[in-house]
């Protein structure tokens, strides 16, 4: 990381200034954020970024395979498989823990991945306000690929919008308003004009979608899709009371819910490299590693961390009714490199991507960042710590 910057910003920090800064964050919002923003951005050395760039390209070159799609044609649940999937996801997002190698180099290490949107419009905020409440020098930014704030909600209208109208554009979650992520949801409605509507509010006729907005009935072109599957899988009833979205329909998907199972977990064990921990799919092992301790045993189909075993013993992997559903992972030694007042704080780094119709490839767009001082990352994990949490990381332009 970033010494120079990291002793400049720790010597001008005041408690002061970060409350000057949530509250700022805050400002004009529907409702506050829901999520412990840290105290600190990332500063990253122009080795380590170009690393992480590095190791996003790799991993982006195996999606790009012809035969992805065959690959990971097991990955989706039968019954929450949707028709009508297009040929890419528009979102992609790739996280990295900060790690040491053999030589003792900080690198980038791939933790997960997802076919899936993330915090694209919260980052921009976010990265706005660091700016602006702690002086962040004018040769340091937030996106990679020469973007500015213009560019970048040029690209995110391209992705998110294609041909549409803003109004033909829903994004939509089973209970948009009171997410954790919400804050994203209408951000993203003040920077492109997509309404922010739930799964109840969609309303069906024939094969085509409409949502109301000033009572008016407005068809739904495109879904700017935030809804998890997990999220519903405890209502075995849920699509007897609002529309089921895994039929056919006239409807668009910014990213089509496949993607989200295809690019995941599940692709961990197809990929290799300097930046990715042995992975291997549990019901594949030929035999159980003597060196357990150095593994985490991963449940392909939850999100948010929830089910991961880090502490793996024998008998963990032999008690599992479903080993086809598990991965056996290389450990991932986060150091904690970023420098607080009271001791050393773990980062992890997700690298953001876009996809829009007609491009070959997706574009490596803005980042997000979590720190963390418990035994795993997330806000769950990190309750009683401070210089913790949602945060973005500067680099040099």
């Amino acid at each position: 990381m970033n010494s120079s910057l990291r002793t400049v910003f720790n010597q001008n920090f005041t408690e002061e200034k970060y409350a000057d800064f949530l509250v700022d964050v805050n400002q004009g919002l529907k409702n506050p954020v829901q999520f412990r923003v840290a105290e600190t951005p990332v500063f990253l050395t122009d080795d380590f970024r170009d690393r992480l760039i590095q190791a996003g390209e790799e991993i982006i070159e195996t999606i790009l395979q012809p035969n992805f799609k065959e690959l990971t044609e097991n990955a989706i649940p039968g019954k929450w498989r949707v028709p009508n999937e297009n040929d890419h996801p528009h979102c992609v997002a790739l996280d990295f823990g900060v790690c040491k190698d053999d030589a003792g180099n900080i690198v980038p290490k791939l933790i997960e991945l997802q076919g899936f949107p993330s915090l694209y419009c919260f980052q921009l905020h976010l990265g706005e306000n660091y700016r602006h409440t702690y002086n962040i020098p004018g040769n340091q930014t937030i996106f990679f690929n020469g973007f500015d704030k213009a560019g970048y909600i040029n690209l995110l209208k391209k992705t998110i919008l294609g041909p549409y109208k803003p109004e033909q554009v829903v994004l939509m979650d089973v209970d948009a308003p009171n997410q954790k992520t919400a804050i994203d949801f209408y951000l993203t409605e003040r920077y492109i004009g997509t309404p922010v509507v739930s799964l109840s509010d969609l309303i069906q006729e024939g094969d085509k979608l409409y949502y109301k907005a000033d009572g008016q009935k407005i068809q739904i072109r495109r879904i700017y899709n935030r809804l998890i599957f997990d999220e519903i899988d405890a209502d075995p009833d849920i699509f007897k009371k609002v529309v089921d979205i895994r039929q056919p329909l006239d409807v668009e998907w910014i990213t089509h819910p496949n993607w989200f199972y295809r690019i995941s977990k599940y692709t961990m064990p197809y990929l290799s490299g300097n930046y990715v921990p042995k992975t291997q799919f549990v019901s594949k092992l030929k035999e159980v590693p003597d060196d357990l301790h150095n593994y985490v045993l991963k449940p392909l189909f939850s999100f948010a961390g929830q089910g991961v075993k880090i502490d793996v013993m024998d008998d963990d992997i032999e008690k599992l009714p479903d080993p086809e559903n598990w991965i056996l992972q290389e450990k991932v030694d986060y150091v904690p490199v970023l420098q607080a007042p009271d001791g050393g704080v773990k980062i992890e780094l997700r690298l953001l991507y876009l996809w829009p119709d007609g491009d070959a490839k997706p574009t490596l767009a803005i980042n997000l960042a979590r720190l963390s001082r418990g035994k795993m990352i997330g806000v769950r994990y990190n309750k009683d710590f401070d210089w913790v949490g949602g945060t973005v990381a500067f680099m040099h332009k």
